[in-house]
């Protein structure tokens, strides 16, 4: 387990870059891409000039606390888009009259940060309220997470609307599993008009990102010709995931850098090393042309993975509900609609 861990002679390390790493907020940005007309970077200027700053510094404290929040708000954000568009859906609880997608399969047991979400929202609306909606804090946040652990920034624009629904029944159709096929996974990501190459940028998130063991299980004790791990490597993951039970049990999907957000992601799968099979397929798929083309270009340049991850980012925050913009809301909570 030493290797996809932090020491505690690490942990001072890592505090000193997680501090360091404030002051790109400071820096310029990478090219924004053309957002749609009603989300705008001056959004909340007149409205709630501090809600930038209330996020940074509730994100500075989460990520500071635990390296891991990163990679849950992250995956938060992700499964919050594909399903109904970024409209905080996936932070509703069910309720009598709403079931909500964290109960969902796919969901269930593999989200988290539902609680930092919750504080960046009480403290909003101390400062602002009923102005800054839920699906806006966790598209910022999602940034910042990624800013705090190492990673680029890019501009956030804002002014969606929270949902009064959820699409539970939306979660498996829209959201890639980790046994799923390569063309399945570039099909959903396109349905969201993501473009394959948005696909093998976004998915070096898992450069921060934990795998379930009930999701890897199958690599690590089926057929081993696709795969290089290491006797060493093989016989941690197998002593996190065994054959049967710890279907919960996590490891790192970068296990050289894992708490770091860098390109080391894309240089384990030119090793056949994915822990995911989902991941080594857009490298070791036989109709992986251009995957494999992409993973080998990040995995050497990292400047060329952090400014398309930035442009991807910003297309994945402007999935949009449309219905939200008409009959959605400020939620007081995000947890609940307001009625």
């Amino acid at each position: 387990m030493a290797p996809l861990s932090t020491t505690h002679h690490d942990q001072p390390k890592l505090s000193i870059l997680l501090h360091l790493v404030l002051l790109v907020f400071s820096v310029s940005s990478y090219c924004l891409c053309a957002a749609e007309p009603y989300l705008t970077l001056d959004y909340y200027k007149s409205a709630c000039p501090t809600v930038l700053e209330i996020v940074r510094k509730e994100m500075e404290c989460a990520v500071l606390s635990d390296p891991r929040n990163a990679a849950f708000i992250v995956r938060l954000h992700f499964h919050d888009c594909f399903v109904q568009g970024c409209d905080g859906s996936v932070l509703l609880d069910d309720t009598i009259d709403l079931q909500g997608e964290k109960e969902a399969s796919i969901n269930k047991n593999s989200l988290d940060g539902f609680r930092i979400i919750d504080r960046i929202k009480n403290k909003l609306e101390s400062d602002c309220p009923g102005i800054v909606s839920c699906a806006d804090i966790l598209t910022v946040a999602a940034r910042d997470a990624v800013i705090l652990v190492g990673g680029p920034y890019w501009d956030v624009p804002l002014g969606r609307k929270d949902s009064t629904t959820a699409g539970k029944e939306l979660v498996s159709t829209n959201i890639p599993t980790a046994e799923e096929g390569l063309l399945s996974i570039i099909s959903k990501f396109q349905y969201q008009d993501l473009s394959v190459t948005d696909m093998v940028a976004l998915s070096g998130a898992h450069t921060i990102g934990m795998a379930r063991c009930e999701n890897f299980r199958g690599r690590i004790y089926g057929n081993l010709e696709a795969t290089t791990f290491s006797e060493t490597y093989l016989s941690n993951l197998r002593s996190i995931c065994p054959a049967i039970g710890g279907d919960n049990n996590v490891t790192a999907m970068d296990y050289l850098t894992p708490y770091f957000f860098d390109n080391s992601f894309y240089q384990t799968l030119l090793k056949g090393g994915g822990v995911l099979n989902s991941d080594q397929e857009m490298y070791s798929s036989l109709f992986g042309i251009q995957t494999k083309e992409l993973v080998t270009k990040y995995a050497h340049d990292a400047i060329a993975f952090f400014e398309q991850f930035s442009d991807s980012m910003v297309k994945l925050g402007n999935i949009t509900n449309s219905d939200s913009f008409v009959n959605g809301e400020v939620r007081r909570n995000c947890r609940f609609v307001n009625t």
